[in-house]
């Protein structure tokens, strides 16, 4: 059997999330659909990581197995013709045997869009959080600094999966903005389940005095969710990149 990576895009608004659902459509129910028409035979897709209802990629990697004869470079134009126009297939590899989409992942990065502005853009809908009250950037900035190093982050985290350890590794953590749009970038050897999303919720807090910048080690320590900012709302979230080694690496840098 042949090992073949993938590397997609989509936009989450529609889905469940990427994760296979009992009831409700999810990125990967639709990804298998395409593959298992393409192959002739039923696969199932091994995802990089688990995006929930509304979360968006840019740069996902995907992992399947099949003995269909098609070679590689053809996939994403087999594939992008029977997937809905909001999934996009943009490479494909074939790789060792023991490859794993998320076991072989050596870190990954995730951004965060906030509009914050007055007033809404109709063409962000589903794509940004639009947060109306001011935020403080130097404040933000500051915050996110103190994220960065090996903690554990069960204070940034919400329950509902279970994990061996909660200690992660974020290797940097900022925050920019251009016109009205702020983006907060996270990058890490593994995130939490909504740890990104309560990552920027702290952030937000900070902004405007609710917790101060130099307070997040000790609330970190702490390990106490409650003392922490809100877990934000998902359609700001993006897995932005994700990094491999080898050729499935190769085909994830590429433009």
């Amino acid at each position: 059997m042949r090992n073949i990576a993938i590397r997609l895009r989509y936009d989450g608004t529609a889905y469940h999330g990427w994760q296979l659902q009992k009831e409700d459509i999810s990125v990967a129910s639709v990804l298998e659909d395409a593959i298992g028409k393409v192959c002739g035979h039923s696969v199932r897709v091994t995802g990089c990581g688990r995006t929930d209802a509304g979360v968006h990629a840019l740069r996902y990697c995907a992992n399947f197995r099949t003995d269909c004869s098609i070679p590689a470079e053809r996939i994403p134009f087999a594939l992008n013709a029977r997937l809905p126009g909001d999934v996009a297939v943009t490479a494909a590899v074939e790789t060792d045997e023991d490859f794993n989409s998320i076991l072989s992942c050596r870190k990954k990065e995730y951004i965060y869009k906030i509009l914050n502005s007055d007033i809404r853009d109709p063409f962000l809908e589903n794509r940004v959080c639009f947060y109306p009250q001011h935020l403080d950037m130097e404040q933000m900035k500051k915050a996110a600094e103190a994220f960065v190093g090996t903690h554990d982050f069960k204070a940034v985290r919400s329950e509902g999966t279970h994990t061996k350890t909660t200690v992660r590794t974020v290797f940097s953590c900022s925050a920019e903005k251009t016109g009205d749009l702020i983006t907060v970038a996270v990058c890490a050897d593994g995130f939490l389940y909504n740890m990104c999303r309560a990552i920027v919720g702290t952030m937000v807090y900070a902004s405007y005095g609710k917790l101060r910048p130099e307070d997040i080690p000790a609330l970190l320590e702490a390990g106490d969710r409650r003392l922490t900012g809100p877990t934000m709302p998902p359609q700001g979230l993006y897995l932005n990149r994700v990094w491999y080694d080898g050729p499935v690496g190769e085909m994830m840098e590429k433009d």
